[in-house]
């Protein structure tokens, strides 16, 4: 291990902070697929249903979220998260319960799914925001690169174990454990006792419509991060928008096992581990914009190998090769992509910036998940990958060229100078 991620001690908030993150990361990774394991083997829910829960859970989940973020701006962000963990535990908790009693519709999976998608946006805005007032500035590269490898280490190990729960215990099983895991960062959150900072009580009243859109204003406002938000909203959306098509070209029409489409990509996660480890390192060496512009357009050129997938060993190859490239380069871009992101947004508005950002990449993702799968079923899942995959090669001409020096200047709401 580098030395400079020996050295790099953040501080005890931060550890209670991570290990309440790494709790609920965990759990997510067990969870995985959980929803849709449900609707296909309790409720005999089709195709069609599965993507509508999917798409309709991003997508009002960030109808929903949207008045949080002006809402959280001015209030504590621990009580906030602690809130949002209580809410995901209890939505995820009812069903199960309502499994055991024999009452389970597919309709409570839909508002469940939509609950915890709002409350995810909540949390991960109020969580980023917190996020600078525990850690310093200096330490927040690496504070990024901790949760991207927590992230990936869950994806490696979460979904092969939550499958395999599955099997031994039945359906709602992982969905027990994502449920308690939202409960027990919840308890870490509580076990931080360096106090924070109180919001100005005059800020605290009802927000007006200027405050909800000032997370999209402050983006569009900012030269460098409007083009990133561009990218990565584009980025995120086609790379998520493919996985279900791949599922049903691997599953369905070349028809690899099971066992060899959860291979193919819980092996590959394993370049989440190294590519955040190495983020810090390679930007002393290269620079923040290097590493950003590089590695952001790296990104880009992997997915269209996945519309070459031919049966066999060749195509799990091709597979595990594409997501693995792909992989390393979203761990090397990500963590230092949300460092950059923290250090040019003020103080003031932090939460409204993540919550604007979170709510639209839900929305982009939903939206472009609807449409590919329209285009799977008018040309075949292999030509909406590859279209996919030629429309993301475009996405790098998106990105700055160069980073801002500073923050920009904006006119301050006048109720912030009463």
């Amino acid at each position: 291990m580098p030395n400079i991620w020996r050295r790099a001690s953040l501080g005890r908030s931060f550890r209670w902070l991570w290990a309440a993150y790494a709790v609920s990361a965990y759990g997510t990774g067990l969870g995985f697929g959980a929803f849709s394991v449900v609707a296909i083997k309790v409720l005999d829910a089709g195709s069609a249903q599965v993507a509508a829960l999917s798409s309709a859970g991003l997508a009002l989940g960030a109808l929903l979220a949207v008045p949080l973020g002006p809402w959280m701006e001015f209030r504590a962000k621990r009580p906030v998260m602690i809130a949002m963990d209580v809410v995901r535990f209890g939505a995820l908790a009812s069903i199960p319960l309502a499994y055991w009693l024999g009452v389970l519709s597919f309709s409570q999976l839909l508002v469940v799914s939509v609950v915890t998608a709002a409350a995810k946006i909540a949390f991960t805005a109020a969580s980023g925001a917190y996020l600078k007032t525990v850690v310093p500035a200096g330490g927040l590269l690496v504070a990024s690169s901790r949760f991207e490898s927590t992230t990936w280490s869950a994806t490696v190990i979460g979904p092969p174990l939550g499958g395999a729960a599955i099997g031994l215990l039945g359906p709602v099983t992982t969905i027990v454990l994502d449920a308690a895991s939202y409960l027990l960062s919840a308890l870490g959150i509580i076990a931080i006792r360096a106090p924070e900072q109180p919001p100005d009580p005059r800020k605290t009243r009802t927000r007006r419509w200027s405050d909800v859109v000032e997370g999209w204003r402050y983006i569009l406002a900012h030269h460098t991060l409007r083009r990133f938000f561009c990218n990565t909203i584009l980025v995120n959306g086609l790379i998520m928008a493919t996985e279900p098509l791949l599922s049903v070209l691997m599953l369905s029409r070349l028809g690899f096992p099971v066992w060899e489409y959860g291979l193919a990509f819980a092996v590959p996660c394993i370049g989440g581990l190294i590519g955040s480890r190495l983020a810090r390192r390679v930007v002393s060496r290269c620079g923040e914009q290097t590493v950003l512009r590089v590695f952001g357009t790296l990104r880009a050129c992997w997915p269209v190998g996945l519309a070459f997938i031919r049966p066999g060993l060749a195509g799990l190859v091709i597979v595990m090769a594409t997501e693995l490239g792909l992989i390393i380069c979203i761990s090397l871009f990500n963590p230092v992509f949300a460092t950059y992101r923290l250090n040019n947004t003020p103080t003031d508005r932090h939460a409204r910036v993540l919550a604007a950002w979170s709510t639209t990449s839900s929305a982009g993702i939903a939206v472009l998940t609807m449409l590919w799968g329209l285009l799977a079923q008018l040309t075949g899942p292999r030509a909406a990958l590859a279209l996919a995959g030629v429309l993301l090669l475009g996405t790098p001409f998106l990105l700055p060229t160069s980073l801002s020096p500073g923050l920009p200047r904006l006119q301050q709401p006048r109720e912030n100078f009463r």
